[in-house]
């Protein structure tokens, strides 16, 4: 498709939202009534709402900047070709792009070392390190909306990026299957939420209040589904016990944006009571995060590395250190001397404030956050938008394609990385003597 979105709802466009951690498939989307910002105009997706009104019903116009001037794109490149190529240790971060962009930004950060990750890197790394130290035990959509009698979630219902979660898995829905659903711990306001669904098909639900923090609380609920000793256990938490014992499919849901610090060691202990359950029926939890692409990227990276997102390919060969290279530890710590941030799906995704040169390629509106001296900023498409691309969804295992709205006249991330590559490995060899 070329040229404007049709501004009539007639000519809504079937469309897979890349804003949401769920990659809604089922969404239509048309221009506005002035042709000025998109709309959706079939489904629900409030994440993908939000985003379609920061982009235009027409192919997207932006100039790249150098100092925070306008220049052309030759010049733009260039400028980034000579901090990445004068520098000791780069920082990728950021990191919001498709499987096509993660695969150019591993080729570049292989050539320069540089240390890669995430926007969201700290609840990223909380699946991650769980994965390492222990493993886990995962689920899907539709096996969840299929399959699933008895949904627990830790510390809060899904929302922002999935806020859809319960529509997708069909929670309520005439037809589908009982189910039981318990809110452990939450807001006044989650929890009234829970309570809102009362009456709907095959439906029933509980708030239980948290046993100290969310950690105790996940901890003795542990202990009491491995039916070991507990001193005068809450009539509420061994009454939840009992029934993850009893339930046919029991399925732990949590959102890693809202998890507290270490939460990894919360999804340690939620993953033992899914393996104490799996002795005798079937159990599995899912793990909600890795938006604007980071979890795409950090599946790109491990199978083309070996390793998960904060790694390099220095020196001393390939490095993993889920601790040392988070980015805010990094700049802060000076042991980064160049960062060069992705923002292709997030148009307040801004880098984190730094006096390193800077490199900034993503939506037309983060060119604001790249206006002082020693930065460059180049506009890129976004995949759904004006590209096409693919992502990975939240639960893992399903890799859905993104069809663009128009085609845009910016070029995609992976075009642009190819051609900063390119001038990186000319410099360098014009260094060697």
């Amino acid at each position: 498709m070329s040229g404007p979105l049709p501004a009539s709802e007639d000519g809504a466009v079937r469309w897979t939202s890349p804003f949401c951690l769920l990659l809604c498939d089922t969404l239509g989307v048309r221009a506005n009534a002035s042709g000025t910002a998109l709309e959706l105009a079939e489904g629900e997706c409030a994440a993908a709402r939000l985003a379609l009104a920061r982009f235009p019903g027409m192919p997207s116009v932006a100039a790249p900047q150098v100092d925070g001037l306008s220049v052309d794109p030759d010049q733009a490149l260039d400028a980034a070709a000579r901090i990445l190529a004068d520098s000791r240790q780069p920082l990728f971060g950021g990191l919001g792009t498709d499987v096509a962009g993660a695969r150019a930004l591993y080729r570049l950060a292989t050539e320069t070392g540089a240390i890669c990750d995430a926007a969201r890197g700290p609840a990223l790394m909380h699946t991650v390190r769980t994965l390492q130290d222990r493993g886990g035990y995962s689920t899907t959509l539709a096996e969840v909306r299929n399959r699933a009698d008895l949904l627990v979630f830790l510390g809060g219902l899904p929302g922002g990026g999935a806020a859809e979660f319960m529509a997708r898995c069909g929670v309520g829905e005439a037809g589908s299957p009982p189910r039981h659903l318990v809110l452990l711990g939450g807001s006044p306001e989650e929890q009234a939420g829970l309570a809102a669904l009362t009456g709907r098909a095959e439906l029933t639900m509980e708030s239980l209040p948290l046993q100290g923090d969310l950690f105790d609380t996940v901890a003795l609920l542990s202990a009491l589904v491995a039916r070991r000793a507990v001193p005068a256990p809450p009539p509420g938490l061994a009454a939840l016990a009992e029934r993850l014992l009893a339930a046919h499919y029991a399925v732990l849901v949590g959102q890693t944006d809202a998890m507290p610090a270490h939460g990894n060691l919360l999804i340690e202990a939620a993953n033992r009571i899914v393996a104490t359950l799996n002795t005798a029926t079937r159990a599995a939890a899912m793990w909600l995060g890795g938006g604007n692409g980071a979890g795409t990227v950090n599946e790109v990276f491990t199978w083309l590395s070996g390793l998960p997102l904060r790694s390099r390919n220095g020196p001393g060969g390939v490095e993993h250190d889920p601790l040392c290279f988070d980015t805010a530890r990094l700049l802060a710590e000076g042991a980064a001397d160049s960062l060069l941030w992705v923002s292709c799906f997030d148009p307040d995704g801004i880098a984190p404030g730094t006096q390193v040169p800077l490199i900034v390629l993503g939506h037309p509106d983060l060119a604001a956050s790249a206006q002082r001296v020693g930065s460059v900023f180049l506009p890129v498409s976004t995949p759904g938008i004006g590209s096409p691309g693919h992502l990975f969804r939240a639960d893992g295992g399903t890799v859905l394609p993104l069809v663009p709205l128009y085609r845009d006249t910016l070029p995609t991330l992976a075009e642009v990385l190819g051609q900063l590559l390119q001038r990186v490995q000319a410099l360098r060899a014009k260094a060697v003597p």
